[in-house]
């Protein structure tokens, strides 16, 4: 059984609170737009980091971490790309690698917004954690938490910081 931390477009962004939650996690799980190897060292010492790198990510982090990573977590296999749409409106960087051999579990960011869907014609689970810095346009920032339990993916948790991103702070 494995306990998950997922967030994404931190953009450099570093928060206490990453901590708090995912202390008690086996793994953190970044789906990209991290925005500094500060923020990644953080997270790394906290749990085990898996990471891709996001569209704003410089060099040195798309030489630390890969644009598609494909790994198994328990009997899980899992697919993570920062930019990956949704079920029924897949990017097209990915698509094809989708429907050739579909994960259990495909994760991706960029949208900045929450989103936990089931694709019933692929039969997978898809999570976007939303963003969990302060850069963008979503009006809640959000973690994520689950189980992997086997082939169970399970206890999901959403985790809202309670405070408003930097470019809704300056609309107001």
């Amino acid at each position: 059984m494995r306990r998950i931390g997922l967030l994404s477009d931190t953009h450099g962004w570093w928060d206490e609170r990453y901590e708090k939650y995912f202390k008690e996690c086996d793994e953190i799980w970044h789906a990209g737009d991290i925005g500094s190897m500060e923020v990644a060292d953080k997270l790394e010492k906290i749990a085990p980091l898996r990471a891709v790198y996001g569209n704003i990510d410089n060099c040195d982090m798309r030489l630390r971490f890969q644009e598609v990573y494909r790994w198994k977590c328990e009997e899980v296999n899992v697919l993570m790309k920062h930019i990956g749409g949704y079920p029924g409106r897949y990017d097209a960087s990915i698509r094809k690698a989708i429907y050739a051999d579909p994960p259990q579990l495909f994760i991706s960011g960029h949208s900045h917004l929450l989103k936990v869907e089931n694709d019933f014609h692929l039969h997978l689970l898809h999570i976007n954690p939303g963003a969990a810095g302060r850069s963008g346009f979503q009006p809640v920032r959000t973690l994520v938490r689950f189980t992997i339990d086997g082939k169970e993916i399970k206890d999901l948790e959403v985790i809202e910081l309670d405070d408003a991103p930097t470019f809704f702070t300056q609309l107001r």
